[in-house]
């Protein structure tokens, strides 16, 4: 498991346009496979799981997104899981911290 959190200002809808695009043009594998949106006042949550085949574990990894904002502050969470084959414990996780650093370099321009 892999995880990326920041906290930035922007529009809560440009960055998660951008972050989507990210993950998807990050990888010819990569899907969306469901997604949620809820708003509790000026508070927004949008939640993205996609997934994409790892090549370097041949494996299937998935990355789960979240993003939280209230006005221009934006707080993201992103978490992958899979991408190893062991049973018992994790020897891979190249596709996973992979699968992050699409996202990642996605963050640090917004």
């Amino acid at each position: 498991m892999a995880k990326l959190e920041r906290t930035f200002t922007g529009d809560f809808d440009l960055a998660l346009a951008r972050l989507h695009q990210g993950v998807l043009n990050g990888s010819a594998t990569a899907s969306l496979e469901d997604g949620a949106d809820y708003a509790a006042g000026p508070v927004r949550v949008a939640v993205r799981m996609y997934e994409r085949y790892s090549w370097a574990g041949s494996n299937r990894v998935a990355l789960s997104l979240t993003l939280t904002g209230e006005g221009d502050n934006l707080r993201l969470t992103a978490i992958t899981a899979g991408g190893s084959q062991a049973m018992f414990f994790k020897i891979n996780t190249w596709g996973e911290e992979a699968f992050l650093d699409t996202l990642a370099d996605v963050v640090e321009k917004l």
